[in-house]
């Protein structure tokens, strides 16, 4: 019997396919119509958001299957909000990793504590699968905020992060050696969402940094593996935090280009949990902490 891939096989080759078609799946907004938003991580039935490769999935099951709500959750935490999955519908898998710690005698007879990671997969369904749940889980939308001025929300998480984000120019970079995010004015840009979605690219850049995440991929040149590397992360990290903020992402004009650059990275090489965060148990009494 063909074993299954595992999940982020499955996570990777969704995200090939998508790239395939021309399509970045956490660039697609959610649809206006919900509460929660045009743009959104898919959230538990608690409103916590999900992290790691379950957003990837999960956005992608949404703009396939045309949800418009970004909300989720397991048959048995549906019946226990008073509603029921209809007949015959189809649910998506997400995974749930965490640890174990114990004790055991090493070779010398000396106890040691002993880490052991786990992993378990779920079956989750949309709420526009879901019928008899409370009221908000099907909440229409509010009109979308006209406003193209500065936002103090957001300009406030930036200032947070603690970079420094220079402007001027025509470039938007993260200078590495330096230590800086390079951005050009304000006013240049198309609308405010248009810029923060490039301030939140090049942020995600700025955690490469040997004191912050330490990353590096071997890039030598522009343009190279490691370069591509990099700059996927760079995409799926912006998406994550522009869902969190709320924001639309910005297209790149180089998209064609870096489409095939990330084909190449993606299929020598599949999505792991570790590069997009974990996602960590969020402990319900009710629902025993899984998703």
């Amino acid at each position: 019997m063909a074993q299954k891939p595992d999940i982020y096989t499955r996570v990777t080759n969704k995200i090939i396919a998508d790239l395939e078609n021309g399509v970045r799946t956490w660039h697609q907004p959610w649809n206006a119509e919900h509460l929660a938003g045009r743009v959104e991580r898919p959230l538990r039935h608690n409103g916590i958001p999900y992290q790691g490769a379950n957003i990837i999935m999960l956005w992608a099951a949404a703009v396939e299957r045309e949800f418009t709500a970004p909300i989720w959750m397991t048959y048995k935490q549906a019946q226990a909000l008073g509603g029921q999955v209809r007949k015959g519908q189809r649910g998506e898998a997400v995974v749930y990793a965490d640890k174990l710690h114990k004790t055991e005698l090493d070779d010398r007879g000396q106890e040691v504590d002993v880490t052991i990671p786990y992993m378990k997969v779920y079956t989750v369904f949309n709420v526009e699968q879901i019928d008899g749940l409370p009221g908000h889980f099907h909440a229409p939308a509010q009109p979308p905020n006209p406003d193209i001025e500065r936002d103090a929300r957001l300009e406030q998480f930036f200032t947070a992060t603690g970079a420094d984000i220079r402007h001027g120019g025509n470039r938007a970079y993260y200078a590495i050696h330096s230590d800086y995010v390079q951005m050009p004015p304000f006013e240049t840009f198309r609308d405010a969402e248009s810029y923060y979605a490039t301030l939140g690219h090049e942020v995600t850049h700025w955690t490469r940094h040997p004191t912050r995440l330490d990353r590096d991929f071997g890039r030598k040149t522009f343009g190279d593996e490691g370069y591509a590397r990099e700059e996927l992360v760079a995409e799926l990290g912006a998406a994550f935090l522009c869902a969190d903020l709320h924001i639309t992402p910005e297209t790149r004009e180089d998209h064609a280009a870096y489409i095939g650059h990330w084909l190449e990275v993606l299929r020598t090489r599949p999505v792991r949990t570790a590069e997009f965060g974990r996602d960590e148990a969020q402990v319900d009494p009710v629902h025993c902490g899984y998703p």
